[in-house]
């Protein structure tokens, strides 16, 4: 008889942000151990104001609330005998006015083969197989390793104008919510993540993960732990083609995902006639059924420095009389989004769509303010841009910008919720993070939403369901 072997493997694994502190739960218990030096990080002693529930009277302090409010929601919601420990420290990381790190998280090891595991030579987050063996594997280590970025708030030179939001209510406005972002990263360290590099195809040591093996391609009809290398390359880039396979979350999606998903449903000609995927926007109307019904049109302006292209919409549109009462279509760059669809808008546009610049599928939605824009518009892709384009150079094409009453947002026709899969892979976010395309917006989606909610579970949320489904 073959003895079991323990096998572990220290990795390192990139995030947005995420969580910790110290704090005990019924159910789990959640412990953070601080690596800021005296005066730093969680130990800044720089005076604040309490806020939203956050009673820390300085930086630091606010700073551990607010892991310990976020730890509290996912203490209270996982099942485990054996204390999970966050590495935890808030750093200056790299950043400029425009753009910066916000921080980096994940598991700190991952281990298979050990007992209590559910499949064997199956990679799975330590936190995971610590709870599933019923004993820390690892009592010299921690379980999960977290960086956040001190500067975001405290230098005016990085992401100027966004502050971290320590409250505990959600009231962040236009800041970045930590306790949201916190949960989020949490849940990636104690195992929403799949170990597979997807740019490669390639597994750890030809191993599995307990994530991958509920990855399915609804193209091929295979999970990823039956694939080959080749095979899951090719699978990571098929744009809402995988789907999560767990049964657990296939149950819930009816009780929270909302019913109807976005869709450019072009009506003719009959060439190039079906449904297009779409990102919508987060100004204007919300799209709805059965949605607005008009033929396709290019908005023209004029090419200046406002924006160099006739058909990008910076300026006003100078085809009005052509625009007026159409469904507008329009390329992107040069000037906001919001500005492109105020001016169709203003021209009597029934609604707009926004082509693409550069190749890569499925299209990411449309960012921006603006209370006036009262006419719904989504995104579409460079190729799917051209399509359209090159059926208005030789007649009329109609469509219908609205929902797919057959769905759900985010999920397949059989209730299977939909990984993020652009094309080209997106290092970091490919894989591990539902579609931009669930709605109500989820914890788990690549881009954190002004409008979640402090909840992990269902009606709100799926992520703890996926954890679930394996092994929480």
């Amino acid at each position: 008889m073959k003895t079991r072997q323990l096998l572990i493997l220290s990795v390192a694994l990139l995030g947005l942000m995420f969580l910790i502190n110290q704090a005990g739960f019924a159910q789990a218990t959640i412990t953070v151990v601080n690596m800021d030096g005296p005066g730093e990080g969680f130990n800044d002693p720089t005076p604040v104001t309490p806020v939203g529930g956050n009673s820390g009277a300085t930086l630091g302090a606010q700073r551990l609330i607010a892991f310990q409010d976020a730890a509290g929601i996912w203490g209270s919601s996982l099942s485990s005998a054996v204390e999970i420990r966050i590495q935890a420290s808030f750093d200056p990381l790299p950043c400029t006015a425009t753009s910066g790190v916000l921080g980096s998280a994940g598991a700190a090891s991952i281990v298979s083969d050990f007992p209590g595991a559910t499949f064997p030579k199956t990679w799975y987050a330590v936190a995971l197989a610590n709870k599933l063996a019923g004993l820390d594997l690892l009592p010299s280590s921690n379980d999960i390793v977290a960086q956040f970025n001190s500067s975001i708030g405290t230098d005016p030179n990085c992401l100027t104008g966004f502050n971290w939001y320590y409250g505990l209510d959600n009231n962040h406005g236009t800041n970045l919510d930590l306790v949201t972002v916190l949960l989020h990263e949490f849940a990636h360290g104690l195992g929403f993540a799949s170990f597979v590099d997807e740019s490669k195809g390639t597994e750890i040591r030809n191993k599995t993960d307990i994530y991958s093996r509920q990855i399915l391609d609804t193209t091929t009809g295979q999970t990823w732990d039956k694939m080959t290398v080749h095979q899951r390359k090719l699978s990571a880039i098929r744009p809402r083609k995988l789907v999560w396979n767990g049964a657990g979350v296939t149950a819930a999606v009816p009780t929270v995902l909302a019913q109807g998903t976005p869709v450019l449903a072009v009506n003719s000609p009959a060439g190039i006639a079906g449904n297009y995927d779409v990102g919508e926007a987060s100004f204007g109307p919300a799209l709805t059924s059965p949605g607005v019904t008009g033929d396709v049109v290019q908005a023209l302006d004029a090419a200046d420095t406002t924006g160099p292209s006739t058909t990008d919409a910076c300026t006003t549109i100078t085809n009005p009389a052509v625009v007026n009462g159409k469904i507008a279509l329009v390329d992107r760059g040069s000037c906001a989004f919001t500005v492109k669809v105020k001016n169709c808008q203003d021209a009597g546009a029934l609604a707009v769509i926004v082509a693409d610049n550069v190749a890569g599928s499925p299209p990411n939605g449309l960012s921006g303010t603006d209370p006036t824009i009262t006419i719904p518009s989504v995104r579409i892709t460079l190729a799917d841009g051209n399509t359209i384009k090159g059926a208005l150079a030789g007649g009329v094409v109609n469509a219908t910008l609205g929902l797919d009453m057959s769905l759900r947002a985010g999920a397949n026709a059989a209730n299977q919720a939909l990984l993020y899969s652009p094309n080209p892979v997106a290092p970091g976010s490919s894989i591990s993070h539902w579609d931009t395309l669930e709605f109500p917006n989820q914890l788990m989606e690549p881009f954190i939403n002004g409008d979640l909610t402090h909840n992990v579970s269902p009606p709100a949320d799926l992520t703890r369901t996926l954890l679930g489904d394996e092994g929480w």
